[in-house]
């Protein structure tokens, strides 16, 4: 089943004023989300994601605080001309109990925007294949990216969007690092395996703490996830305490590891796939985690 905003190529600025109607008139508001609309910009301008001006997006609001930001980011963007490609927002509801699955078509519907919302049963598929006491988040994300390609290509969207930031771009680089044994972490862009669809991720220079403020301030209808009752003791739990311990001891050191992440030195690592030590050189050969299907999902 499906519900569908008509498609209208005037509708950022109308958006825009509705989502900012109610927002707080301090300088302190304006100077965050000056902040946030920078680091957006700078992130897409950066990493390529406009590939293909006059395009087609389309932005997952799983109806988290950081799907919620980044759809009214790139709405605000586009309205000041900074974004030459159309937005269609998209919700999976994917039949957890308790989803309020009435809350993000109103909000879109009232905002103007255009939208897809899905409904499919994968919560159920989970339940059925993951043991009882482990965690559903990987399967239930793998589940979720194939619908999601599968609704880009139906709705003629390039690139698929997403909300993770700097910290959650950092947590799965020390997921990988604890737990996988390599060095890895959220790419801000990448192409899927058919090489027909990237993924994007334009909150990736933005921290946790400016994103929650902002959506705080806005007034966000922001539905938790924890609604399959998976989440305790995930792994990503204990990375994020650890990053919260660190920057207690030492304020600034996500902003240093996240810098470290793009600042790589290929011939002081080990890494004979990446650096042909015979010649003392980058080696040719290309790494297969750089594809969108092999990413580190956000479990």
């Amino acid at each position: 089943m499906l519900d569908t905003q008509p498609f209208e190529r005037d509708y950022a600025g109308d958006a825009v004023q509705r989502l900012y109607e109610k927002a707080p008139g301090s300088v302190a508001f304006k100077k965050l989300r000056k902040r946030l609309l920078r680091d957006t910009q700078e992130a897409i301008s950066r990493y390529a994601m406009l590939a293909k001006p006059g395009g087609r997006w389309l932005v997952c609001l799983s109806g988290g605080k950081d799907s919620h930001a980044l759809l009214a980011l790139l709405l605000d963007l586009k309205w000041r001309g900074a974004l030459d490609v159309d937005l269609l927002a998209c919700n999976l509801d994917q039949g957890q109990p308790g989803f309020p699955s009435q809350l993000l078509p109103d909000y879109l519907q009232s905002l103007g925007v255009p939208f897809r919302i899905e409904r499919r049963d994968t919560y159920s598929v989970v339940v059925d294949k993951i043991p009882e006491g482990r965690t559903y988040c990987s399967l239930c994300s793998r589940l979720r990216r194939g619908h999601l390609y599968r609704i880009a290509r139906e709705e003629g969207c390039d690139a698929i969007v997403l909300g993770h930031h700097r910290d959650d771009a950092l947590e799965t680089f020390l997921l990988n690092l604890f737990y996988g044994g390599r060095l890895a972490a959220m790419a801000p862009k990448l192409l899927n395996d058919e090489g027909d669809i990237h993924v994007l991720r334009p909150l990736i220079l933005s921290s946790e703490d400016d994103i929650a403020r902002f959506a705080k301030a806005m007034g966000f209808p922001v539905i938790p996830c924890d609604l399959c009752g998976s989440q305790d003791g995930l792994k990503r739990q204990a990375m994020k305490r650890l990053l919260d311990d660190w920057e207690k001891e030492h304020p600034g050191r996500r902003e240093t590891m996240f810098r470290a992440l793009q600042n790589v030195r290929p011939g002081q690592l080990a890494d004979p796939g990446l650096w042909d030590f015979a010649r003392n050189a980058l080696s040719g050969a290309s790494h297969p985690e750089h594809r969108a299907d092999n990413a580190e999902e956000k479990a």
